[in-house]
């Protein structure tokens, strides 16, 4: 079974979730068979600049025979459309791909509530843009720490309980 993660980079299991699963730039894609992670490889978001029509992204996730998306977010549009491909939809998890995985073969999470969908963004200028752009990078680089402290945490807290 593959699942699709929508994530901030292409780095595999060490990849970090996205909390936007359309407007996401890649997607990592983990075949898992008898609940043991397979092949994993990523690919890009061919909508992440444009972000595309109501369903590109949906139909996109199952031309790779996905049947499950995971990301941190989705709208209630997003989740009709991966109900009616039979694609199950999860959201409401963050961190590192190789922690949502296991979490996932595990029975850890599941479901998916809709986030409200986002206004559309205002037209902004080069400036603006550099700036939102340098911004996006922080962001990235925040969960990334964010999701290796929590990975670190988990780590500490199984040591003590042995």
């Amino acid at each position: 079974m593959k699942v699709a993660l929508a994530t901030d980079d292409d780095r595999g299991l060490d990849a970090i979730l996205s909390h936007h699963f359309g407007r996401c730039p890649y997607y990592v894609l983990v075949d898992i068979q008898n609940n043991k992670v397979g092949e994993v490889s990523a690919v890009k978001n061919p909508a992440y600049d444009s972000h595309g029509q109501p369903g590109d992204v949906p139909s996109f996730i199952k031309s790779l025979d996905a049947k499950v998306i995971i990301s941190g977010g989705m709208g209630p549009k997003a989740i009709g459309f991966f109900e009616e491909f039979g694609i199950e939809a999860i959201t409401g998890v963050s961190g590192m791909v190789k922690s949502i995985i296991e979490a996932y073969i595990g029975g850890q999470i599941e479901g998916a509530r809709p986030c409200s969908d986002e206004a559309a963004l205002p037209d902004i200028d080069d400036h603006e843009h550099d700036e939102a752009g340098r911004l996006q990078e922080e962001m990235v680089a925040m969960r990334r720490e964010l999701a290796m402290a929590t990975e670190r945490l988990g780590r500490l807290e199984n040591k003590e309980e042995k």
